[in-house]
Formats: C-alpha cells, sequence, structure tokens
C-alpha cells in the first residue's frame, strides 16, 4: 500500500514544479502552443527541475519492490529490526561509511533511516562506458565490506544521466552502469535477495543540464540503504 504521507508530498512537489515551469516558460493556453524557449528559460526550468527532483529523491524502485526485497530477506533469515534499534543501527553505519568513503569522491547523505552513496560517473566510469574504472575497486570494496558488517539492509543501486542523447539510450546506459555497481558489490559475497538495481535514465536530475558542472552532477549512480524493518 503506498504511504499517504509520500503520496501528498509527491503531489504537492509536481504542483510546486508545474507552477515554476509556468512563471519562468509564460504558460500555454488549451491549444498548447508551447512558448518559444530561449537560454534564460531553460536555465530557469533545469533549476526547478533540479531543485523538485533532489527534493523527492530516494528510492526509485517503490515501496512495493522494497516489501518484496524485505519479504525475501526475512524468509532466507534475515531478522529485521524495530523501533529506535533502527536509528542507532543506521547511525552506526552511517559514521562508518562516512569514515570509509572520505576523500574518496563519493558523498554520503542520510535521508531519515535511509542513506544513499552518491557516486558521480567521472570517478567511477570512463565516457560513455559501463565498464567500472578498475581504480574504483578499493572503493567498492570498502562499501561491500561495510553492508556485509550492516547486513540488515535492502540496497538499492539506481543510475542515473545527463541530459545528452536520446531518453532511450540514456535509460540503457544508466541500467548498464547500475547493473556494473551492484554485480561487482555482489561478486564480493553480499546476498542477492538484498538489491535492487534500476535505472532512471535522465528523470531524475539533481542540477540543471544547461551547463557542463551541472550534467557532470545528473551522470551518477546512488546506492540507497533502507534498514530491514521486523
Amino acid at each position: 500500500m503506498k504511504n499517504p504521507t509520500k503520496i501528498a508530498l509527491a503531489a504537492a512537489l509536481m504542483t510546486t514544479l508545474l507552477a515554476g515551469c509556468a512563471t519562468t516558460g509564460g504558460g500555454y493556453g488549451q491549444s498548447q502552443q508551447y512558448p518559444q524557449d530561449n537560454d534564460n528559460n531553460r536555465t530557469q526550468k533545469g533549476a526547478i527541475i533540479g531543485a523538485v527532483a533532489g527534493a523527492v529523491a530516494g528510492l526509485l524502485s517503490g515501496d512495493d519492490a522494497t516489501e518484496r526485497r524485505q519479504r525475501a530477506l526475512v524468509g532466507a533469515g534475515v531478522g529485521g529490526l524495530a523501533g529506535g534499534a533502527i536509528g542507532n543501527y543506521q547511525d552506526r553505519q552511517e559514521r562508518a561509511l562516512r569514515e570509509r568513503m572520505r576523500g574518496t569522491g563519493v558523498d554520503v547523505t542520510r535521508n531519515g533511516d535511509n542513506i544513499t552513496l552518491n557516486m558521480p560517473s567521472a570517478i567511477t566510469f570512463g565516457f560513455n562506458s559501463s565498464n567500472l574504472e578498475s581504480q574504483f575497486y578499493p572503493v567498492l570494496d570498502n562499501v561491500a565490506g561495510t553492508l556485509r558488517e550492516y547486513n540488515q539492509t535492502i540496497v538499492e543501486v539506481a543510475g542515473h544521466t545527463d541530459s545528452v542523447g536520446s531518453d532511450a539510450y540514456n535509460q540503457t546506459l544508466s541500467e548498464q552502469r547500475a547493473n556494473a555497481v551492484g554485480n561487482y558489490l555482489m561478486s564480493r559475497g553480499l546476498v542477492r535477495d538484498r538489491f535492487i538495481i534500476t535505472g532512471a535514465g535522465e528523470s531524475r536530475p539533481v542540477s540543471s543540464n544547461e551547463t557542463e558542472s551541472g550534467r557532470s552532477q545528473n551522470r551518477r549512480v546512488e546506492i540507497t540503504l533502507v534498514p530491514l524493518r521486523s
């Protein structure tokens, strides 16, 4: 069952996005005659999209996929967490990850009880490639070690791209990169049932695609760790 609070938040954010785009783009009537775009409009729209996408960033796969993974893990005998134990468990895992990711270029963020590792493609993949850079193996080894130590989590690996190229190409590339990271982690002894691997293509920007700096932020793989609840 979908969480009503999440649905209401998503609806409010979408309303904000649509209102912002109407303001920056001049709006359009029932005939759907779109106004001519210009660089300033595209930049402003990109900033709005990035802000809203950042606000709703999180699990791409949704509650249903998470629940399926939870049932699989409980069925496999992995115990869940309850009450205050969840926050304490994630606090300790967050500290371990921040220590082990220091100086690697990987950002660690916390959203409630979920922890997300943001891995820019500049340090994980070559240009237009889904082959992991060998110098990034030790970083992923440290991630895998932490995930083995804190095994009461569901792991979503999500790929993201910038808007250069077709939607279909970017979707495929995002999935290939997510699979490369997920498969590497699983090869380090992690249980496959913990993983959800998905791609968002260019649909979840965190910055404007109108600048190279913004595009570089949008090219990323995110690993989100969700506590297994009893």
